[in-house]
């Protein structure tokens, strides 16, 4: 699959970005479930991460985002990703903001999504999880629906959380995304603080359920300056929180101002975003100590990139943007190396 990617990127990106988007997903859904599923093995060494109580094959995952609805799972683990972690599901299906609304920014290897949480709710995705035949680390991350008011956004987390928790190697609190209106205010203050009381004892009512404990993360923004960072990371800490993914995309356009589509509204992903994700991820290091888990996304498009995000503090990466790019063989590029 990596030598062939370069050729089949060449025709996607000659389309429209979305369009592209949802083509590859319906074929790579068929085709990882399918006895043709060997074209997209590629062997990626072992290189063993012990974190959040679980070990994760090698620390390069994928990050949410590209399979809302955990329709490819196995495709992607096949790829050799030592984690994979799919959403954001929210509890009702909702189709997004209006189209179009994802734009490349190919110039700068960036791209530009307003989605807007566009997945096809719980009981699809919970459909999708059991029909996997994954058995590897799994993240699943959750949101609220746009039409629920934000007095009502933590109760929309609490169910997501409580149907995903079986089949949840790890849970990722979406509070970060810039694409649902008033979603960015839960990541501060009281807001934060009352979701996370709210999750924490909804964590331990299913531990006892099931008998298992499933570590919750929280996906920040890199929009913070480092007060905001420090306060966000002393909350997370001061709630028991395991872990934290820095970071979802920006609203910042100051390294691509003046590119096509550089105006337009969403969040911006890609290479522009390296160097702020990094910066929020040594903050954070710097107020967590050294034991708290980090998983580090944003910007990263090769080893040296990945390895910028490990020394700056970060435990994990995840890969988006630069995957789109890319392509698999970057995954087994960065393992291969670090």
């Amino acid at each position: 699959m990596g030598w062939f990617y370069p050729l089949v990127r060449r025709w996607l990106f000659s389309r429209d970005a979305e369009w592209s988007h949802d083509f590859t997903l319906r074929h790579l859904s068929w085709l990882g479930r399918s006895k043709l599923s060997f074209i997209l093995r590629q062997h990626v060494p072992q290189k063993p991460v012990q974190l959040l109580g679980l070990e994760f094959p090698n620390p390069v995952g994928l990050a949410a985002g590209l399979d809302k609805n955990a329709n490819c799972i196995d495709a992607f683990a096949k790829m050799g990703f030592g984690f994979v972690e799919v959403g954001t599901v929210t509890p009702r299906p909702q189709l997004g903001n209006p189209k179009p609304r994802m734009f490349r920014l190919q110039k700068s290897h960036a791209l530009i999504n307003r989605m807007g949480f566009n997945n096809g709710g719980l009981d699809l995705f919970i459909t999708n999880l059991e029909r996997t035949k994954y058995r590897g680390i799994l993240g699943i991350n959750i949101g609220k629906n746009k039409d629920t008011p934000e007095a009502q956004g933590p109760e929309d987390f609490r169910v997501c959380l409580e149907r995903v928790y079986p089949y949840a190697s790890y849970v990722t609190i979406n509070v970060s995304s810039p694409n649902t209106p008033g979603l960015r205010d839960m990541q501060h203050g009281q807001q934060l603080a009352d979701l996370l009381r709210i999750l924490k004892a909804e964590q331990k009512r299913q531990t006892e359920v099931h008998q298992k404990y499933v570590p919750l993360l929280v996906k920040i923004a890199p929009d913070l300056d480092q007060d905001a960072v420090t306060a966000l990371t002393e909350l997370l800490l001061e709630h028991g929180v395991d872990g934290v993914i820095a970071t979802n995309t920006t609203i910042s356009r100051d390294a691509v101002a003046g590119e096509a589509y550089a105006d337009e509204v969403g969040g911006l992903s890609g290479r522009p975003l390296k160097q702020a994700s990094t910066q929020v991820i040594r903050w954070i290091r710097s107020v967590a100590g050294p034991e708290f888990p980090i998983i580090g996304v944003g910007g990263i498009e090769d080893y040296e990139s990945a390895a910028d995000k490990l020394a700056a503090g970060a435990n994990l990466i995840q890969l988006y943007t630069g995957f789109i790019y890319q392509g698999p063989a970057l995954i087994k590029d960065i393992v291969k190396r670090l």
